[in-house]
């Protein structure tokens, strides 16, 4: 094995390395949300969740449904495109409408689409390498700070399971 290929194999294996934590970490928050949701009665389920409005239900079926999004957003800065022209009004807009379309979702159903999309983001994720997760565009979600594709993942994709479980859990007490 000449030098090139033994840098290109410890390089390969530290970019598969540090996607695979990302997934990792992105398939047990979601893990964590479905256990919860499972474990819900009916009128958990349908308990909003304090200073949101959305139900636990629609939460649930949020989570999993913009997974796609954001691992769309993700690629797109991996592939060194910047996030522009979406705001945080926009973000606000799609979650009103996604909650108003979506009221009656039921258990099944969210739990179904968690298990697919975060399958699907998590593979997503372990396709990228090193170069494209260090890869930062300017990102109009943020001022148009120039951030990282794995900022953009670990603050969107992967915490997105845990932040609204932690909201969950304290509109039940639990």
């Amino acid at each position: 094995m000449t030098t090139t290929q033994t840098s290109q194999t410890t390089s390969t294996s530290t970019a598969s390395q540090r996607a695979n934590a990302l997934a990792d970490r992105l398939e047990q928050g979601a893990r964590a949300l479905a256990a919860f949701a499972t474990s819900l009665s009916d009128a958990e389920w349908n308990t909003r969740v304090p200073h949101d409005g959305r139900t636990i239900g629609v939460t649930v079926h949020h989570v999993a449904s913009i997974y796609p999004l954001e691992i769309e957003l993700a690629q797109a800065i991996a592939a060194g495109k910047p996030v522009a022209g979406v705001s945080w009004d926009d973000v606000h807009a799609l979650n009103a409408k996604h909650a108003q379309e979506n009221a009656a979702v039921t258990k099944d159903a969210a739990l179904d689409l968690l298990r697919t999309n975060s399958a699907a983001a998590a593979a997503a994720i372990r396709a990228l390498t090193d170069e494209q997760l260090g890869q930062a565009t300017s990102n109009s979600l943020y001022s148009d700070a120039p951030l990282t594709c794995q900022f953009f993942i670990e603050d969107h994709a992967m915490r997105h399971s845990y932040h609204h479980l932690a909201r969950m859990r304290k509109a039940l007490g639990r």
